[in-house]
């Protein structure tokens, strides 16, 4: 009996002496889950698209058919043409980045028409009309700006803008006509109508462009970005070389396309040079008890 006595006893005073060494041990420190990195760097872009083009007016380099000198009903339109863009770009964070983009814009024929009353004054009275012929394209260089909106259902809406240059080219400009005159006074005195035809050679004109952007991003995986994307460019001017008439007369002045504007659809891939790493949830450092 004495024996199991001493037995516990022993027990007991173990237990306190592992009991104090454990006290006297530092405390573990508190888990503190790592911060959750901002996503940033270099990435590559491309885009495909196509364009719906406006021009406000169009005409001659000398205003010889300048709206105060004519009765003019001026219509006209580009087809819908194809964009192909590159570009570099840099993420600043999950809200903010930029790039800088080259674009090419594929010929898109345009046709217009002028229904010529003239003088819009009165005297010598006439009338007629010019059928307008060509095709335009252009080269566009821009920096862009952007702001991510926010990410819903992985889906990031964002807006932007940009500015740069864009060469405008117009070329295989033709203008077939006829012009009836032979009143005055309505007494006709003079023929018609009179057959007109006018060609010029290809230009190119640099202007200042700017536009406005907007669209919805998917991020596929760390690397890549898919975007749908809405752009309002305004292109500038175009211009012709000058115009000759039929028989060799040259006119001296081009043809000018006035504030050439376009709404763009494009889809496009971000491709990041250094994506963020993925990491697996980090584990709760072990315990030990006892």
């Amino acid at each position: 009996m004495r024996t199991l006595k001493n037995l516990l006893a022993a027990g007991a005073a173990s237990l306190l002496s592992s009991a104090a060494f454990a006290a006297d041990l530092p405390m573990p420190p508190p888990y503190i889950p790592p911060p959750v990195e901002d996503f940033g760097g270099w990435y590559l872009r491309g885009d495909i698209g196509f364009s719906n083009q406006k021009v406000k007016r169009f005409e001659m380099g000398d205003n010889r058919n300048a709206r105060d000198l004519l009765s003019l009903n001026q219509t006209g339109s580009f087809d819908t043409a194809g964009i192909y863009q590159i570009g570099i770009g840099y993420q600043f964070n999950n809200w903010l980045r930029g790039d800088i983009t080259g674009q090419y814009r594929g010929n898109s024929n345009f046709k217009g028409t002028d229904l010529i009353t003239f003088p819009a004054g009165g005297g010598l009275i006439g009338d007629g009309v010019n059928n307008y012929t060509g095709t335009k394209s252009e080269w566009v260089v821009m920096a862009n700006g952007y702001v991510d909106l926010g990410t819903w259902w992985s889906v990031t809406p964002f807006i932007g803008a940009g500015v740069g240059m864009a060469r405008v080219s117009i070329a295989d400009y033709t203008d077939n006509g006829a012009i009836n005159i032979g009143y005055a006074g309505g007494v006709p005195f003079f023929g018609g109508p009179f057959a007109s035809y006018a060609s010029a050679p290809a230009a190119s004109k640099w202007n200042f462009a700017w536009a406005a952007h907007a669209g919805l991003a998917y991020k596929v995986n760390p690397a890549m970005t898919i975007e749908l994307g809405y752009s309002y460019m305004n292109l500038g001017d175009g211009t012709t070389g000058a115009v000759s008439t039929y028989d060799g007369f040259t006119r001296g002045v081009p043809m000018q396309f006035k504030e050439i504007t376009s709404h763009d659809l494009k889809f496009g891939v971000r491709w990041a040079l250094d994506p963020a790493p993925v990491y697996a949830p980090p584990m709760p450092p072990l315990m030990r008890k006892g």
